[in-house]
């Protein structure tokens, strides 16, 4: 431990630290809702507007529709905007596959499972070229669409009576 000043060590002596052991319980465990399972056809469809990395927004989305998926419901996930990032297969540093930092892939991995479990993810052709993107840097199972699709696809799963989970971001 490096050499403390006197008003240092007094700081640090003032509250014990940490004050619970790791492990310790701060939370309680109830879960108010029941947990729903889908009924037979029911649809469950997120639209993601975020970009990568900068927010929680999209990786928290793609958890949730993979946990809807779990529970039985057709679930399908839409990139569009700079939400569409999320789908590229080339994220990486200094080549790409390469994590820069912990959990850099997480968004990538996630979008992986969703497929091989059996989810649709869709990518707005147009989000990807507003950033320059390419449409063969999309991971492997991103179904590119146009982008009047959008409009369409909502319309599309809202008559379906699908649950819309609608992220934006900015």
């Amino acid at each position: 431990m490096p050499e403390l000043t006197e008003l240092e060590t007094k700081s640090l002596e003032e509250i014990p630290h940490p004050s619970l052991p790791q492990g310790s319980s701060i939370y309680g465990g109830t879960k108010v809702f029941p947990d729903y399972q889908a009924e037979d056809g029911e649809t469950y469809f997120t639209l993601v507007h975020g970009i990568a990395h900068e927010s929680s927004v999209s990786f928290v989305a793609i958890l949730q529709a993979t946990r809807a998926q779990r529970k039985g419901f057709e679930s399908a996930i839409y990139f569009y905007g700079p939400g569409s990032l999320n789908c590229l297969a080339t994220r990486g540093f200094p080549t790409t596959g390469n994590s820069a930092f912990p959990g850099e892939h997480n968004i990538n991995e996630s979008l992986k499972t969703f497929i091989s479990e059996g989810g649709k993810v869709y990518c707005c052709r147009f989000g990807l070229s507003l950033h320059g993107a390419r449409e063969e840097d999309l991971i492997e199972g991103v179904i590119p669409t146009h982008p009047l699709d959008v409009q369409d696809a909502l319309i599309h799963y809202a008559r379906k009576g699908a649950i819309i989970n609608s992220t934006y971001m900015f």
